[in-house]
């Protein structure tokens, strides 16, 4: 029987576990090249090795790693052919693929790491140019049977966004139980001492994420029971010094392949069963991993390898080497300097600091989207291939002229400072366009707005935005100040 070859992403139980796996020798690589192919965020590099390396202690004789320069040269070591699930990636699918003609692979089987098959998706899209992720989280709902009733949804709405859009408290934290840590043991202290001489970016630090398929079990409990209740109402906040909120932190755990997305959606939908939480939290929960989360995957594949290139706004600017280092002590901004601490610190933030902090910097300051999704890939320890582009090149950066989005995701100051604490510490005011004290977010919303007036005159959404800023009587001054802006 063929040896099975797992990916770094692939370590989870319902990979390598199965019935028709668990018999299997399982391969696993250390790649030197692979490792220090970018300048990846350290934690992300740790989060890595230590997967790998915790799987193999817990399967035993049954594991086999090889640490080599390459995967061929670690395959042409196994001595015979291997069998592997699809990869998560276009670059490696293709490395797989050429492996197999060469006589190193036996066969590629299924992803098995997300809920809908790649051809059910298909299926599913059909001849489909423009997609609407609504449309596919109610077929998602329907075919798993999740909050269900029947042929109706739960609570006979689809949807609850509207009760998980609330302003953060007016304390400095969220005051709900922190979340599961793990604790770090001499495979984590031994990957250290391995990465010392690799180039990184970011901060090395405590592991903060869950990498085994046992802990990201204790961390899914931990959150259904002690945090997913409040998660929903305050899912789009954001308090400066409460970096988890109410998050599950369940990313890396989902994109490592160590916790399956059904048994997160299965876990919160018997706690909202249970009347142990609201329907609103758990259906945003659900919402994020049986519907973005499964969209983003299958558009990566729909969208295909050129549309990292796309452009539609034409934005040009690299990107600042302050932003591609992570030196948030080079921001005076309270929000851009807390987004970028996040993720020079520990490799993540949460959804909104991504895109409306972030992302919505870059899109207003024009930074190349492909070099942006390259830095969010690179720099975020959930960053995968697969990931990113739907996330950056679409719904942020709306690079792709509208395939993800109905809009851009651009606003001032104004959205910052309701939905943050930032804002009243900042030496920045948001409601001021023109000005040493001029909100970077706010001048910057209507400079991008009068670069892209035809776009977005055009959009009835959007086309609001177009009619405020004509009239307003500073435009000129705020057209001046940011072309010549340097600091941010």
């Amino acid at each position: 029987m063929e040896p099975l070859w797992l990916f770094a992403d692939q370590l989870g139980p319902h990979v390598h576990a199965t019935a028709e796996m668990r018999d299997r020798e399982v391969v696993l690589v250390e790649s030197t090249r692979a490792l220090a192919r970018k300048r990846f965020h350290r934690q992300k590099l740790h989060l890595v090795l230590s997967g790998i390396r915790h799987l193999a202690a817990e399967l035993g004789d049954r594991a086999r790693v090889i640490r080599a320069d390459t995967y061929r040269e670690a395959l042409e070591q196994v001595g015979e052919p291997v069998v592997v699930h699809e990869p998560t990636s276009f670059a490696a699918a293709d490395l797989v693929e050429r492996f197999r003609r060469d006589g190193l692979v036996a066969d590629v089987l299924p992803t098995p790491t997300f809920a809908l098959p790649r051809k059910d998706f298909q299926d599913w899209a059909g001849d489909r140019e423009r997609f609407r992720m609504e449309d596919f989280y109610r077929a998602q709902r329907v075919r798993f049977e999740v909050l269900m009733d029947g042929d109706e949804p739960a609570g006979g709405r689809w949807n609850l966004d509207a009760e998980n859009r609330e302003p953060p408290p007016k304390k400095a934290t969220l005051g709900v139980k922190e979340p599961w840590w793990p604790e770090e043991d001499e495979i984590d202290r031994q990957v250290r001492t391995d990465l010392a001489d690799v180039p990184s970016v970011g901060a090395d630090g405590p592991r903060l994420f869950a990498i085994t398929h046992a802990e990201a079990k204790k961390a899914l409990r931990h959150f259904v029971k002690h945090r997913l209740g409040s998660f929903g109402p305050y899912e789009d906040a954001i308090l400066e010094q409460d970096w988890t909120m109410a998050h599950s932190l369940l990313s890396v755990p989902l994109n490592h392949g160590v916790l399956h997305p059904l048994d997160a959606v299965h876990a919160v939908e018997e706690a909202y069963r249970a009347g142990e939480v609201d329907l609103a939290s758990a259906e945003g929960f659900i919402r994020q991993v049986l519907g973005w989360r499964e969209y983003v995957w299958h558009l990566y594949w729909r969208f295909g390898k050129g549309y990292t290139r796309r452009n539609a706004l034409r934005a040009h600017t690299p990107l600042p080497e302050w932003f591609a280092s992570l030196d948030a002590d080079a921001v005076t901004a309270a929000c851009l300097r807390s987004a970028l601490q996040g993720v020079r610190d520990r490799g993540w933030v949460h959804h909104i600091p991504r895109l409306m902090v972030l992302g919505n910097h870059a899109l207003q300051r024009g930074y190349r989207p492909a070099e942006l999704n390259e830095w969010f890939r690179t720099a975020f320890v959930d960053g995968f291939e697969w990931v990113m582009p739907a996330n950056v090149i679409g719904m942020s950066q709306h690079a792709d002229g509208g395939m993800m989005a109905t809009k851009p995701y651009s606003s001032g100051g104004a959205y910052i400072d309701r939905m943050s604490d930032h804002c009243g510490g900042c030496d920045y005011n948001p409601k001021k366009r023109v000005g040493d004290d001029a909100c970077p977010f706010t001048a910057g919303y209507w400079q991008w707005v009068h670069r892209h007036r035809e776009l977005l005159g055009a959009n009835n959404r959007t086309a609001r935005s177009v009619a405020t800023m004509d009239r307003l009587k500073d435009l000129d001054a705020v057209l001046d100040q940011e072309s010549a802006r340097e600091a941010f």
